[in-house]
């Protein structure tokens, strides 16, 4: 599936033939004298211990990430600019629109500290050598590959240059690479992870209906985290018929390996794809919360100009750096809602996600089964995740009950089993607390694309 994040990348040819090629030879020359060991080092990286996502930047610590894709570019890059992403609810910054250069990055790693946020580096040269433009093998005959020993160069050459920063949160080494591309990736996350294992190691992947893809992704490349795009809202009113079936099978490749789910989230028209409302804003998000994501992108934060093609319409910040209603509505759900319930649900697992009073199921989706503690979902359709604790001998849980539709208001009713549950309580995120409700029959009312967490302690 065509993803438009490949419009906004750089060229490959462009840079293989200038400064790849150039820092390719120089990094040729800087490990010759280590070019006998490349193949034990290639041996031992694949041995390198994986950091548990829990002690990395973003995916660790209690707090909620939320990021952007499409930065300001960088004449627009002051410290105002910043703190307005920061004033938006915003965590962390994926690098991109134009900027290309180390000391571009070490400015907005400046300006990304000074506001309190965290940034991804992409498009540095010395990280796409070593994952993008040239694969890692000790085949040196094969001109488009490097060896390891030349991949750890790259790597130490980048970590060296943004690492005192304490901004830098990791690198981005592939954006929506084919399978093709895995075993690649595994050498230079294994390379990242020997060289500096407190930095986030991250690779988004694109849309796809293929299960395998995922899975496979995780068995070999060993990924700190999943993240993915896919965009649901299409022009004249209609959503992707399988956006349901990405989702859930994104979910099972992060429980299979044990690891955070992301999503991007559309903020913009383009081609084929129409202009969310604020509505439609909050429910990408709901429903990704409710399929266990542990961080949200938003995809674009700057409006790409007309001349990258897919004819983008307006972000939350336009072409020549206005706000539109799109930026507060972010604003609104990152500050009120998101980092609140997100708090609450980055340290539990997604148990179960089930669609209820919808008929027929969407693609991909499952309909309610009653459990020992909720008996049953009443109502207009909504989207029900279940969350548990990582402790397996508890038996409390966790209900994100989302609004299925983003246009109109659902009521529902959650019917819970007084012989099983001892206390229910409804989350204020204002207050960050539960506020308690009788058990028994709960009723939810949800304003377009809306949703609520509901915490049951069991007997």
């Amino acid at each position: 599936m065509q993803s438009p994040h490949q419009t906004l990348g750089p060229s490959r040819r462009s840079l293989l033939l200038g400064a790849g090629a150039t820092a390719l030879t120089a990094a040729s020359a800087s490990v010759a004298s280590a070019s006998t060991a490349s193949a034990s080092m290639a041996s031992a990286a694949a041995e390198v211990a994986v950091p548990s996502p829990d002690v990395l930047p973003l995916t660790g610590g209690p707090d909620f990430p939320i990021g952007l894709f499409w930065p300001p570019h960088p004449f627009a890059s002051t410290a105002e600019r910043f703190a307005e992403i920061k004033n938006a609810g915003f965590d962390f910054v994926i690098s991109g629109n134009y900027a290309g250069d180390g000391n571009i990055f070490t400015y907005q790693l400046g300006l990304a500290r000074d506001a309190g946020l965290k940034m991804l580096i992409s498009d540095d040269i010395q990280i796409r050598n070593m994952s993008r433009w040239f694969s890692i093998s000790d085949t040196t005959t094969d001109f488009l590959s490097i060896t390891p020993a030349e991949a750890k160069e790259f790597y130490t050459r980048a970590r060296n240059a943004y690492g005192p920063y304490s901004s830098l949160a990791g690198f981005n080494f592939y954006d929506e690479p084919g399978a093709g591309w895995f075993a690649t990736l595994a050498k230079a996350l294994a390379i990242s992870r020997e060289l500096a294992p407190q930095l986030l190691p991250y690779i988004n992947l694109f849309p796809s209906d293929d299960a395998s893809y995922y899975r496979s992704f995780v068995d070999v490349v060993k990924p700190s985290l999943i993240s993915f795009d896919r965009y649901p809202l299409l022009s004249e009113g209609r959503e992707d018929a399988n956006y349901f079936h990405n989702w859930a099978i994104v979910r099972d490749a992060a429980l299979h390996g044990d690891i955070p789910s992301w999503v991007f989230i559309q903020t913009l028209a383009y081609n084929n794809h129409r202009e969310p409302t604020a509505a439609e804003l909050l429910w990408q998000v709901n429903i990704s919360l409710a399929y266990g994501a542990k961080g949200i992108q938003y995809f674009t934060y700057w409006t790409p100009e007309a001349a990258r093609g897919e004819g983008f319409g307006p972000a939350l910040i336009t072409v020549d750096g206005q706000r539109t209603s799109r930026y507060y509505a972010a604003q609104q759900i990152n500050t009120t809602w998101l980092h609140q319930v997100g708090r609450e649900l980055k340290p539990l697992v997604s148990d179960t996600v089930e669609h209820v009073n919808e008929t027929p199921l969407p693609n991909g989706t499952v309909g309610f089964t009653p459990t020992s503690l909720v008996s049953g979902i009443s109502g207009d359709p909504v989207v029900v995740g279940t969350f548990r604790p990582r402790d397996t001998t508890s038996g409390d849980r966790w209900l994100l009950v989302a609004n299925r539709s983003h246009s109109t208001r659902a009521r529902a009713v959650v019917s819970l089993n007084s012989q099983t549950v001892g206390s229910a309580g409804i989350f204020q995120p204002a207050r960050q607390q539960y506020a308690p409700q009788r058990v028994g029959q709960i009723p939810v009312t949800l304003a377009p694309g809306a949703a609520t967490l509901i915490k049951l302690t069991a007997k």
